[in-house]
């Protein structure tokens, strides 16, 4: 028996279809070209049911059958339609319940179908017969197709998996724009540009992409990497601290105070250190006037702070104004020096020519805070003359480590090392950057050996120190200061220079 529904039961359908259209236009006005679209379509199927009823009337049965099945058919998909709108653009966002674009899609093309399949089935069609011939029609298909299915169900796996979502931020390859929609076949990317990139989902399943931001975050956070070559003769600690200050202190559209800004020291090369500085941005859509900003305030900064960019430079040698200059400059480094060991009470004994001597023999020891300069127990034949910056004196004991002292600009340690060979008695680590002078066991033997008696000199001020030291470990045990002898360490002292062989 032929399936159609009955006269009253199809103008109910018309009816509801007329009514979810004046719903919908009531929900949501700004959609009017959307339900336009769907009144026109009902508007066609009311006709072709109308001239259905005519065709009838003059005895054309067959052609009035034909289009009062259309009407019948796209009556029914069109209400599924319309419901479909009204459950997932309206009911469940009320119910703050949301789904990817492609499930309302997929939900309503598996309703369409089978409603399709229920009137063929009522018009008296197999269909076991005919889901044998579609199966073999889908293969054919599905191999024909291969491409244009990938890109179908990369869609799907997209959206369902919310990988991508309108409105993100993303980077593939060489692009980087916003997703402004997400279709079954494509995946569309606007550019900064306002270049409309279309990309096909079945790339996108396969390859890797980047998202900017943490889907976790409410807000969307973008840390930027901004570069800067600065003179390799500034402090990197006071060149970091100047970056950081110029975007934390400073008012700064698009740029985030949580989290902080950072800047670190990322590369030295010649003649020049490399620094980046990372900001954390709020929209990606003005990243490079928002780097623009950064670099204005952080070069300010850098200028504030008297600290020069790292520039290409060409020196031309002249012989004899090189000579010249490198000597004045040679002379301002041993003055330098000479100074820092007028201000050491080791060497308050020493004449002129061997403070010279000695001079000449420091080397530069720059230390960075933090830095151990010395370990307990190593053995290092040198000492240290502090300069600038504060270190911080240790000692490893029973009870754990146990803090002495903190050495600041003009003290020397290490000198039991150099002058006996014993190992360290202590941990030495800078508290703050510490620049320092070493000097070394061969420079000093060369002055000892000229003049002997420097020895006992020595031994006397060490000694003094040592028993300091011991005293403070032991709670001020003033005999166990004393125990230590002068003649024994003087003796250890010619032993270690070999001066008690001469």
């Amino acid at each position: 028996m032929e399936f159609a529904l009955m006269s009253s039961e199809l103008w109910i359908a018309f009816a509801a279809a007329l009514g979810l259209c004046i719903l919908l236009l009531a929900l949501n006005p700004r959609d009017r070209a959307g339900v336009r679209n769907l009144l026109v379509i009902w508007l066609l199927l009311v006709a072709a049911e109308g001239l259905s009823l005519l065709l009838q009337r003059f005895g054309e049965q067959r052609a009035s059958a034909l289009f009062g099945h259309a009407a019948t058919v796209g009556i029914g998909a069109l209400v599924i339609r319309l419901a479909c709108i009204l459950l997932f653009q309206h009911t469940l966002p009320a119910l703050k319940l949301s789904f990817a674009r492609i499930v309302e899609d997929l939900v309503t093309t598996a309703l369409g179908a089978a409603w399709l399949l229920f009137w063929l089935h009522g018009i008296g069609l197999d269909l076991g017969s005919l889901l044998t011939t579609s199966a073999v029609i889908t293969a054919v298909l599905a191999f024909s197709m291969q491409d244009t299915l990938g890109n179908i169900l990369g869609g799907v796996v997209l959206q369902l998996d919310n990988s991508l979502r309108i409105g993100d931020w993303v980077k593939i390859d060489d692009i980087s724009g916003q997703v402004v929609d997400v279709r079954w076949r494509h995946t569309a990317i606007e550019t900064r540009n306002r270049e409309t990139v279309v990309i096909p989902n079945g790339w996108l399943v396969k390859n890797r992409f980047t998202v900017i931001g943490s889907r976790q975050d409410t807000q969307t956070r973008w840390r930027r990497w901004v570069w800067f070559y600065v003179d390799q003769r500034a402090s990197p600690a006071r060149v970091c601290q100047a970056l950081e200050d110029s975007v934390r202190l400073a008012e700064i559209k698009n740029v985030l105070d949580d989290p902080p800004p950072t800047a670190v020291l990322m590369e030295v090369g010649f003649g020049y250190a490399r620094y980046a500085l990372r900001y954390w941005m709020a929209d990606p859509r003005p990243d490079d006037p928002t780097d623009s900003l950064v670099r204005q305030h952080a070069l300010a900064a850098l200028a504030r702070n008297g600290m020069d960019l790292a520039v290409p430079r060409e020196e031309r040698l002249v012989i004899k104004e090189n000579d010249a200059r490198h000597q004045s400059l040679h002379e301002v480094e041993l003055q330098r020096r000479r100074e820092a060991l007028r201000e050491v009470e080791l060497f308050g004994g020493l004449e002129k020519q061997e403070l010279e001597s000695i001079a000449e023999a420091l080397v530069p020891a720059p230390f960075v805070s933090g830095d151990t300069i010395t370990k307990q127990g190593a053995v290092a034949h040198w000492l240290y003359i502090v300069i600038e910056g504060e270190a911080d004196v240790w000692r490893e004991t029973d009870r754990g480590r146990q803090f002495i002292a903190t050495l600041k600009p003009g003290s020397v340690f290490g000198e039991m090392g150099m002058m006996t060979g014993e190992p360290r008695s202590a941990t030495v680590i800078a508290r703050t950057d510490v620049e320092c002078f070493r000097l070394d066991k061969r420079a000093f033997g060369n002055v000892l050996r000229a003049r002997p008696d420097i020895a006992e000199e020595m031994s006397q001020v060490m000694s003094s120190r040592r028993g300091a030291l011991v005293a403070a470990t032991q709670n001020g045990n003033a005999s166990a200061a004393a125990s230590v002898q002068q003649d024994a360490l003087l003796s250890r002292i010619r032993h270690f220079f070999g001066l008690d062989l001469d």
